[in-house]
């Protein structure tokens, strides 16, 4: 069953990140008065992007972009496999680590501008998402007796985890406006390039390299969307039609707060990211462990 699964991801999720994607363009389109692109759209840009020439700055880009969707798609595997949530985490890390590498060895004044403020991005986010698996790790421990970091064991909860946690819940929402690059959050790169940037961190890259990083996006937005899943699965029936609804609610909520906010200046970001994982994460875990 978990090789299926993580067949099963690599497969379908960039099928569904790209059919997310599409979505996300409809949606804003209507916001803005506008008919906007088909569905479809995204399969097309990509494709469009595999037909055309690669050129590079030195094989150094070339390998760490490659590093970047193997270790994404990694990040996906494990977790759809069931694994440590720990693990999952410290890989997407060095996952994004090598998106940064990429923009630092091309010598471009634009692509490491946008590397310097994707570290920045890192900085700002990385508490809340260590605080996310710490979350997990008590609101297992308050409801079974013994906490655990596996997967498989946080989602079999006889209630849902965000019954426990739900500060930690606010603050992953936070957060996933950084990890999908919307507005008022979209300082290292945007998804178009109207930036004083360009692209940041993927100005450099083109063709079929370009193409890569794309899809690499949706296989994070579909790993991504499976741990807010997390919070609302349980061992109940009735935890799969709310999870869906709560991921639906979580994905109009961003393309709203994307076409209606504007992009904030990285200290802006980095105090307020901050300020919302101490005040939602670190105080709910202090209060599980306190009366849990």
């Amino acid at each position: 069953m978990r090789l299926l699964l993580v067949l099963g991801y690599i497969v379908l999720a960039p099928l569904v990140g790209g059919l997310l994607a599409g979505l996300d363009r409809k949606l804003t389109a209507r916001m803005q008065g506008r008919i906007g692109p088909p569905l479809l759209q995204p399969f097309y840009d990509v494709k469009k992007l595999l037909n055309k020439e690669i050129l590079l700055i030195n094989n150094m880009q070339y390998l760490f972009a490659w590093c970047f969707i193997i270790f994404i798609v990694f990040t996906g595997g494990m977790f759809f496999a069931g694994g440590n949530i720990l693990l999952v985490f410290f890989v997407f890390t060095t996952a994004a680590m090598f998106l940064v590498l990429e923009a630092t060895t091309t010598n471009s004044p634009y692509s490491v501008m946008g590397a310097n403020r994707e570290m920045i991005q890192m900085l700002s986010y990385e508490p809340m998402i260590l605080l996310t698996a710490v979350g997990f790790y008590t609101a297992t421990e308050a409801a079974l007796g013994q906490g655990t970091f596996t997967i498989r064991e946080i989602i079999s909860m006889p209630v849902p985890n965000v019954v426990y946690i739900p500060g930690i819940f606010i603050g992953f929402l936070f957060i996933l406006t950084i990890k999908f690059r919307k507005s008022p959050f979209d300082i290292s790169m945007s998804h178009h390039a109207h930036q004083e940037m360009v692209k940041g961190v993927t100005t450099e890259l083109s063709g079929g390299m370009m193409a890569i990083i794309e899809i690499s996006h949706w296989y994070e937005n579909v790993f991504l969307y499976g741990i807010v899943a997390m919070f609302t699965l349980c061992a109940e029936w009735w935890s799969i039609p709310l999870t869906v609804g709560v991921i639906a609610l979580t994905f109009f909520l961003e393309v709203l707060i994307d076409n209606t906010s504007a992009r904030v200046k990285w200290d802006t970001m980095f105090k307020t990211t901050w300020v919302v994982t101490l005040i939602f994460g670190a105080i709910n875990i202090f209060i599980l462990q306190m009366f849990g």
